[in-house]
C-alpha cells in the first residue's frame, strides 16, 4: 500500500473510530500476522503510523 492510500485509510478509520482508530489498526495488523499475511500486516502498520501522526497533529 502506498503512502497516499495509507493516509486515506487512516483518515477514514480515525473518522469512524476516533481515538480508538490506532488500536483498531493494530488489531487488524495482528490478525493479518496471525493469518500469515505479512504484506497486509505491513499495510496496516503503515495505516497505524499515519493515525499516530494525525493524532499528534490534533493534540498540539
Amino acid at each position: 500500500m502506498d503512502a497516499i492510500r495509507s493516509a486515506e485509510y487512516a483518515r477514514a478509520l480515525y473518522a469512524a473510530h476516533g481515538d480508538r482508530a490506532e488500536a483498531e489498526a493494530a488489531q487488524k495488523e495482528q490478525h493479518c500476522k496471525a493469518m500469515g499475511n505479512i504484506d497486509e500486516a505491513e499495510s496496516w502498520q503503515a495505516v497505524r503510523r499515519a493515525i499516530r501522526q494525525m493524532r499528534g497533529a490534533n493534540q498540539s
